[in-house]
């Protein structure tokens, strides 16, 4: 009581400390309230506070109800109230100030939480963002590598530091196209169809490892220096191999055509993902633009990524779309935007290879390319390959190697790694002699390939001849050599019989391998209707067996004449040249009718040493020309072959079919 007093009297309220006595509760309560004020707003701001509202007067009364009066301007802020209270309603007006001061302070202590949780966020951007700021700072000065990316940069180096000669596959290869063997044909339609001032589309056909990779790279290196040519000297050579081009219909990935990389899930470049721009990734097609683009085995791709690549060739242009681009977007890059508006530039030659038949491929592909055909390669091709590539490796060779080596492959490719092979013993040898004290056989430091060494290759690699089949100048009774095709390559078919009187008149039976396929059954079949046909005699009379050593499956009916004539020798007893091969089908009534693969046949043949061969008249027009080391021969009917492949003379029954 008595510090309340004194409180008042500080204030120059010596009269209103006289009335405590007889309303000391509102007095107190009156005091309270200003030293709430007080606190809330501190001295000096609630003196501030009353001189504006003019309650500074009112709050130095002696008056209770000047202090009242005093509290209500300044608690309300409002200095227009003027009506001061009686003291029937001191109660009520402090009641109403304590109300409005008890809100005052719950919103100030709410303000007060909420500018702390602000102060507390602005402090940690302020954090964050020097710390930022140092990260940047650390990356100008050392960049994004670290301890351990630079490490692993130098162990990189020090790889690249480590360098191995050529291989010698590589220096062997060819280098011009006067290098390729056995192609002469096929190398100028290459060129003829690239080196123009309008080039085509080209597919190359033929057996594995004859050149055609070789003669496509080499065909853009020809085209180059004609001035004509729309290439130039940046014109770029993409490969890429056919069976190793996947993709998904997504179009999520497509190293051929190109792509777009969402911002989302596949991860666009960092400054586009943030800003949500997808990102279009160039293929293959854009990479190979104004230049040529090589697909070896274009056989094996991808029927539906194949029409693409077709539509490409049309529009001569890639188009991107995705459900992310917008373009209205202003964070999108220019090049970006010109890729999805514009689409990527995508001119140039298609070479495609492949082992297939071109029965095999797209219509639509064939239809929008030229065709070009390489041939098998002989024994002389391959023996060439491999002197030339001797001369490239600058070894000596036995003088047998060539012509052993052919006998092993067909494959120009696989002949090089056959010498290349035989050179890698002959220098083991070397060292081993030198490390035993011995001398070299010549003063030169050339390397001598042996015949040995060759042969130790060979049983290395566990390799057999290529040709089972050998032509011979022996006859023999029911031998025939047929011949077939399987892709690009021909092959000798060797065809034999017996027959033997029957038990029983009119009771014979034929009997043949069954795993030779379900064309030899009719073959067997026909070949009995025509020996009928051809000698008046039924086979019936006779038990006969045909064979077909091997037991190959023929799909084809080209076996009918070369069974037919092996059991007119077995029945007659009547020698056949071995030198000599046939191929036809086999009609009812004895024609010698066209059959397919004769290019490919004549080259098996010549392989196998046959130095002459027979085939349907009707093929006489898809004989190679100017081939040379073996007769060709046509025939219409089954009786005109019969002087080329017995031996003397043969008459067989009555030949008068009247």
């Amino acid at each position: 009581m008595k510090s309340l007093v004194k409180k008042f009297s500080k204030m120059g309220s010596r009269n209103l400390a006289g009335k405590l006595q007889d309303d000391e509760q509102l007095v107190r309560q009156v005091m309270a309230l200003f030293e709430i004020l007080s606190d809330i707003y501190g001295p000096d701001r609630l003196v501030l506070k009353a001189g504006k509202l003019d309650a500074l007067s009112l709050m130095r009364s002696t008056e209770l109800e000047d202090r009242i009066l005093a509290l209500e301007r300044i608690v309300f802020e409002d200095p227009t109230i003027d009506r001061k209270p009686s003291p029937n309603e001191y109660e009520s007006v402090l009641a109403d100030i304590e109300e409005e001061i008890a809100d005052v302070i719950a919103r100030r202590r709410v303000e007060e939480k909420i500018e702390k949780q602000i102060s507390d966020r602005m402090q940690q951007r302020h954090e964050d963002y020097v710390n930022e700021i140092r990260l940047q700072i650390l990356k100008e000065d050392a960049g994004p590598d670290t301890e351990e990316t630079l490490r692993k940069l130098a162990e990189l180096e020090n790889l690249e530091k480590r360098q191995l000669s050529r291989s010698a596959l590589e220096i062997v290869r060819p280098t011009s196209m006067s290098e390729i063997v056995g192609q002469d044909r096929a190398v100028r339609a290459l060129l003829a169809k690239v080196a123009s001032p309008f080039p085509q589309h080209v597919i190359l056909y033929g057996p594995p490892g004859v050149g055609k990779t070789t003669a496509a790279r080499l065909a853009l290196e020809e085209a180059k220096k004609v001035a004509l040519t729309p290439f130039g000297e940046e014109s770029k050579f993409v490969e890429v191999d056919g069976t190793t081009l996947r993709w998904d219909p997504r179009e999520v990935t497509n190293p051929l055509l190109g792509s777009v990389h969402d911002p989302i899930y596949q991860g666009a470049k960092r400054d586009l993902a943030e800003g949500g721009v997808p990102e279009p990734k160039l293929g293959l097609v854009t990479e190979a633009h104004g230049g040529v683009l090589f697909i070896d085995e274009i056989g094996e791709m991808d029927p539906l990524l194949l029409n693409k690549l077709l539509k490409v060739m049309e529009d001569k242009r890639v188009k991107f779309e995705s459900s992310y681009y917008d373009p209205s977007d202003p964070n999108v890059p220019s090049y970006i935007k010109k890729l999805f508006e514009e689409g990527a530039p995508a001119d140039f030659v298609l070479i495609g290879a492949t082992t297939r038949d071109p029965s095999e491929l797209s219509p639509a592909l064939r239809s929008r390319t030229a065709e070009v055909y390489f041939e098998p390669l002989n024994q002389v091709d391959i023996a060439q390959i491999v002197r030339n590539a001797a001369g490239k490796l600058e070894v000596d060779m036995a003088s047998e190697i060539p012509s052993v080596v052919s006998d092993y492959t067909i494959e120009g490719r696989k002949a090089t790694s056959l010498l290349v092979d035989a050179y890698g013993i002959a220098l083991f040898r070397g060292m081993e002699q030198a490390s035993k004290g011995k001398e070299a056989d010549s003063g030169d430091n050339r390397v001598k390939i042996t015949l040995d060494d060759l042969e130790e290759t060979i049983r290395l690699g566990r390799l057999s001849p290529y040709v089972h089949v050998r032509a011979s100048d022996n006859a023999e009774v029911g031998k025939v050599f047929g011949l077939g095709v399987a892709g690009f390559l021909g092959s000798v078919i060797e065809f034999e019989a017996v027959a033997f009187p029957a038990r029983e008149a009119g009771k014979g039976t034929i009997r043949f391998n069954e795993t030779a396929g379900s064309m030899t059954k009719d073959s067997v079949f026909n070949a009995a209707s025509v020996f009928r046909f051809v000698t008046n005699r039924d086979l019936a009379d006779f038990d006969v067996h045909v064979n077909v050593v091997g037991g190959g499956d023929i799909d084809g009916p080209s076996a009918g004449t070369a069974v037919l004539l092996a059991i007119l020798s077995s029945v007659y007893n009547c020698p056949v040249r071995q030198d000599v091969a046939v191929t036809g089908e086999l009609s009812i009534q004895g024609n010698v009718r066209a059959v397919g693969g004769i290019f490919e046949k004549i080259y098996g043949a010549r392989q196998a040493g046959i130095k002459k061969v027979i085939v349907p008249a009707e093929n006489a027009k898809d004989v190679p020309p100017g081939i040379t080391g073996i007769e060709v021969v046509s025939v219409t009917d089954v009786a005109d072959a019969f002087e080329h492949i017995f031996q003397g003379d043969a008459v067989f029954g009555d030949l008068d079919r009247e």
